[in-house]
């Protein structure tokens, strides 16, 4: 691996790793965070394809590739809910490890991944290590009942949420297109979702009229530079697939300490020592899932 390749795998780390926390830090609602931060990424696709001449699909490919923008945005939606019961710090880990699950499981179901049954044993057991290590990351040394309640109700709210990031990840292999030409029709469905879930709420909450919504764009730029690093990075000349795939991986650990540290969401001495163990234990098998 070239530096240059290496650099741009590490793409990912920054952008999906501070985009949670950025997004945190400027606040506002789920409304406000989920609007502005499309649109940021909608801005910067538009400005990608100009810059390198990419031409728009067309017919299926058009429409699955915003239909999978717009499962990210309802993946997106549900995370974001869920930081307002736990933070991000914890709800990073758990979400990333239902990704993962969702995403290796249609491969091996629906497309035929892991074929013969020591690579099914051996992925089983890598699936069930990265479960271990979300719920690592989710201890809390001193539990009570309102925070077993924000818990029960964010991993719920993580659930639904990875029925979104699936199809984000599983609709432009419905269309059979690359990711550098589905970025931008994927962009335009993400802002289309949140369109309409910010227009849904107008009887509370007039997201246009706020100027968090706006900061927002920002953060949609650290998301859209990281979803595009990724694309390149997993191209055959570039780092390929299975590597790109486990480098882009490791955003989960800057989401997570960059929450700690910079949003200041406490954790103790003994929760974040089981917190790197589990963040680790995520990677680790991640990595074990695309080596099979």
């Amino acid at each position: 691996m070239n530096i240059a390749a290496l650099l741009v795998g590490l793409g990912p780390l920054l952008g999906w790793g501070f985009y949670p926390t950025v997004a945190s830090k400027f606040g506002g609602k789920p409304t406000n965070q989920i609007l502005g931060s499309t649109v940021g990424t909608l801005i910067f696709a538009i400005v990608f394809n100009i810059v390198d001449d990419i031409s728009v699909p067309t017919g299926k490919a058009l429409i699955w590739s915003i239909i999978s923008g717009c499962g990210w945005a309802f993946g997106q939606i549900m995370s974001f809910k869920a930081f307002q019961y736990v933070g991000s710090s914890r709800v990073m880990p758990i979400t990333t490890a239902f990704q993962l699950l969702a995403t290796t499981l249609w491969g091996v179901f629906a497309l035929g991944d892991w074929p013969g049954l020591a690579n099914k044993v051996w992925g089983m057991v890598a699936l069930l290590i990265i479960i271990i290590g979300a719920a690592m990351t989710a201890w809390q040394e001193h539990k009570s009942k309102a925070n077993s309640s924000d818990m029960t109700k964010a991993v719920i709210l993580l659930l639904i949420g990875v029925i979104g990031y699936w199809l984000y990840s599983a609709a432009p292999q419905a269309a059979h297109i690359d990711g550098q030409h589905a970025f931008m029709p994927q962009a335009a469905g993400m802002v289309l979702l949140a369109l309409i879930y910010c227009i849904s709420h107008m009887n509370k909450q007039n997201v246009f009229r706020e100027p968090v919504t706006y900061k927002q764009i920002i953060s949609g730029f650290f998301f859209a530079f990281a979803a595009l690093t990724y694309l390149i990075s997993a191209q055959p000349q570039m780092n390929g697939l299975a590597t790109g795939f486990v480098l882009s991986q490791t955003s989960v650990i800057l989401a997570t300490l960059s929450s700690v540290y910079v949003l200041h969401q406490t954790k103790t001495r003994k929760e974040m020592t089981v917190t790197v163990v589990g963040l680790v234990l995520i990677v680790a098998a991640a990595s074990v899932t695309v080596m099979i």
